[in-house]
């Protein structure tokens, strides 16, 4: 889908990540449903996007297309992934998956899952540039930008082998690191 205008999507946690997703979510057209422990986050979320207001509980079973935790690890569970009615889990929440197991679990159901560390490695490149006296911004921009290509083979790769997305993320970064090892 190149066009966001009209996705659904299910923002778990309305914290700085969160509402910046928010924030970008409303711009590119998709429309929102929020939760979050903090009542007022929410409000906010509702306030400045238009968007729509649930309990933090009940959120995973809302009828979204996408699904994003970006609180708390643990939100995709056995009891959750029972609920969840969205196809795709995309989110920026460090271990979204309270098992490792929970991989396999999405993708029984027929679920997409973006493995959490791809998706959220901007923050990771951003200080390994730094610790390498290499940052700056068109080269931490043009490596951010790379995660959607990332994300594609991750994807495209899971289909090919029949493999859950995190488990095959897991292969393509040992391969990363391997390849540094004999580089070095």
């Amino acid at each position: 889908r190149s066009n966001l205008s009209g996705l659904r999507v299910a923002v778990l946690g309305a914290g700085a990540v969160g509402m910046e997703l928010c924030r970008l979510l409303h711009e590119a057209g998709a429309r929102l449903t929020v939760a979050d422990v903090n009542a007022a986050a929410v409000d906010e979320a509702v306030r400045r996007f238009g968007a729509a207001a649930a309990a933090p509980d009940e959120l995973v079973a809302a009828d979204v297309d996408v699904f994003s935790p970006c609180a708390l690890g643990g939100a995709i569970n056995a009891q959750s992934i029972g609920r969840l009615r969205a196809p795709v889990v995309a989110g920026a929440a460090n271990n979204q998956l309270l098992t490792p197991d929970m991989d396999a679990a999405l993708r029984a159901k027929g679920v997409l899952y973006a493995p959490d560390y791809v998706i959220n490695a901007a923050g990771v490149i951003s200080v390994g540039l730094e610790i390498l006296d290499q940052w700056n911004a068109a080269d931490l921009n043009a490596r951010i930008d790379r995660i959607g290509d990332t994300l594609t083979a991750i994807f495209d790769r899971s289909a090919r082998e029949g493999r859950p997305t995190g488990e095959i993320a897991d292969a393509m970064a040992m391969d990363v690191i391997a390849k540094a090892k004999r580089a070095a």
